[in-house]
């Protein structure tokens, strides 16, 4: 079993720790995708080119991208294909942000841990960084398979913890000293930059978070390591699926 979802310091208990994660995010969104762009050296848009590819399959279908911040993935899938596609974030500031973007897709305003959707609403449902600010990762795992039919998948792109020795160690080193400096210098935010690189470290490793979308009922669980490990994107499909069958592309 994981561990139980985001710990920002400070906060006791997932109500307060929601409350904080929607706070900072909400205080950095101004300046959320130059930060992004920034501290990745713009490598974030290979990892969701890379994302879009693998989820290609399921663009056909309704796509909802989770936790979407300022909307890059979703925008991304747009550009592959998507058609029936959905954004749904818990931090207002950063649904402003994103719909000053030449965003076709409709977004609304849920908390990702009890999302307002019937059963069985969409055929893909992605999260991109979004995922490990949770505040009880197993129920968000939950209500992504609620959400899904049938042989619909998850997507899950994540930092992670470079399985080298020696690259964890470059890796922990920048994202403790260089990312919150850089971070807390261009957003006035530094406890959020701060926070970020903690939360990759608490969140678990790749292996880890498969057998956790195993156990929470997801099938053909599956996972590719991006950048030396730095990054992992997760996909999971919904039981009963005898083979991925994803839906026809809408005309």
């Amino acid at each position: 079993m994981i561990s139980k979802g985001t710990t920002p310091e400070g906060a006791a208990g997932e109500e307060q720790a929601s409350r904080w994660v929607r706070g900072m995010f909400g205080r950095v969104a101004p300046r959320y995708d130059l930060l992004n762009h920034v501290l990745s050296a713009n490598i974030d848009k290979l990892w969701r080119a890379r994302a879009v590819r693998t989820v290609r399959p399921w663009l056909g279908g309704r796509v909802l991208d989770l936790a979407c911040g300022t909307c890059d993935l979703l925008m991304a899938m747009e550009r592959s294909g998507a058609s029936r596609a959905f954004g749904s974030d818990f931090c207002h500031p950063m649904l402003t942000a994103a719909r000053k973007k030449r965003l076709r897709s409709p977004l609304f305003e849920a908390d990702a841990l009890a999302l307002p959707l019937r059963d069985g609403s969409f055929d893909l449902i992605t999260a991109a960084f979004g995922f490990r600010n949770f505040a009880n990762y197993r129920r968000g795992l939950e209500e992504m398979l609620r959400a899904l039919r049938p042989g619909g998948a998850a997507a899950i792109l994540e930092f992670s913890t470079p399985p080298n020795p020696a690259i964890a160690r470059a890796y922990g080193w920048y994202s403790t000293r260089v990312l919150p400096a850089i971070g807390g210098w261009l957003s006035g935010a530094r406890d959020a930059y701060s926070y970020l690189p903690e939360s990759v470290r608490r969140f678990p490793g790749a292996e880890e978070l498969a057998a956790e979308m195993r156990d929470a009922g997801f099938s053909e669980v599956r996972f590719e390591r991006m950048t030396f490990g730095v990054v992992a994107l997760h996909v999971g499909v919904k039981a009963p699926a005898a083979s991925l069958n994803p839906p026809a592309r809408s005309r």
